[in-house]
């Protein structure tokens, strides 16, 4: 059983799931009195509902939130994200106590690559080093001798050896960018994150027609063809940053649209476009997952302590090697 069945079954042991939430209550005053009285920290991802954002103590990439993880003195950990970043603090934090708010909150990228799979993948290229996405599983983690983020994984790739045969895992099209600025041949896991797959180029393409002046900006876990329109290639605190620090007042964004909310706040001036996907029928790239997490269900997640993230110890050690590899080789990146 994994670590998210774990955690599932933990909550309806306990019948935590048929609680219901007091009529009346002030789910932010509440959140903050638990935060106090447990002397916790939320950490959320820029991709999360706005409110929840706004609560945060850490908001931050995958990158941010692993550093935050790693330093916090709290004695219980509330991570507003998917369950592979909650992992990742509980690899982080074996002595303390890490909750999920929802256990449904998966990732279609971390779920293309298993621990398993990844062995037999490596064994067929037995000279080969494996860098892997922070996107993964802790068994994927543990299979691997190195975990990058996006803002990281350029600035570490080029720090080994050109001559170093690589396995990049799982994600396909950010591991085809990284060959490419990298001068890399790196073998890549065919895996993908579906929200940044879903971009239209010739939606895209119509929207930078409508808005001459505006800037496309896209992250790049997005397909090849969309990456060679943008003007701006970045993680997703680096298209915040070019965001706030570019001269253009338009941007067409093509990440996941969560990130626009913390834009807005801190260029409250310019015009931000959340890029448009294949489906004509929808007009955001929302990461359904990621909006799992609710005001409600952090206020029960915290009240209550669950559903709560565990790791086997030696899966968690082998996984913490790869991890401290990254934040060692990543020190001077922002």
């Amino acid at each position: 059983m994994n670590t998210i069945e774990n955690a599932t079954a933990n909550l309806q042991t306990k019948g935590f799931l048929d609680l219901k939430i007091p009529e009346g209550i002030d789910l932010i005053e509440e959140i903050n009195r638990l935060r106090k009285e447990k002397n916790a920290v939320i950490l959320a991802h820029y991709y999360q509902k706005g409110a929840i954002q706004d609560l945060a103590d850490y908001l931050g990439d995958s990158l941010q939130l692993a550093r935050a993880a790693a330093k916090t003195d709290a004695d219980l950990i509330v991570f507003c994200g998917v369950h592979f970043m909650a992992e990742a603090a509980k690899i982080l934090n074996p002595t303390k106590k890490v909750v999920l708010p929802d256990t449904k909150a998966g990732c279609t990228l971390a779920d293309s690559c298993s621990g398993e799979g990844l062995r037999e993948f490596r064994a067929q290229h037995p000279n080969a080093i494996v860098v892997s996405y922070i996107n993964c599983d802790a068994g994927v983690k543990a299979e691997s001798d190195i975990i990058v983020t996006s803002s990281n994984a350029e600035h570490i790739i080029n720090s080994l050896s050109k001559e170093q045969e690589i396995i990049f895992a799982p994600d396909r099209n950010l591991g085809r960018y990284l060959n490419q600025v990298c001068n890399r041949n790196m073998i890549l896991w065919d895996g993908a994150c579906y929200v940044h797959e879903a971009f239209s180029l010739e939606r895209i393409a119509q929207q930078m027609a409508e808005h001459p002046n505006a800037k496309l900006i896209a992250h790049p876990e997005s397909q090849e063809d969309v990456l060679r329109m943008a003007h701006f290639i970045g993680s997703t605190s680096r298209l915040l940053d070019f965001v706030v620090e570019d001269s253009a007042q338009e941007f067409i964004v093509a990440t996941e649209e969560g990130i626009l909310h913390e834009m807005e706040k801190l260029a409250p001036h310019k015009k931000l476009i959340p890029a448009l996907v294949k489906d004509e029928t929808c007009h955001c790239s929302e990461c359904a997952f990621m909006k799992l997490n609710t005001l409600e269900k952090l206020y029960l997640c915290m009240k209550y302590e669950l559903p709560e993230i565990t790791i086997e110890e030696d899966l968690r050690v082998k996984a913490l090697a790869a991890i401290n590899r990254m934040l060692n080789l990543s020190e001077k990146i922002k």
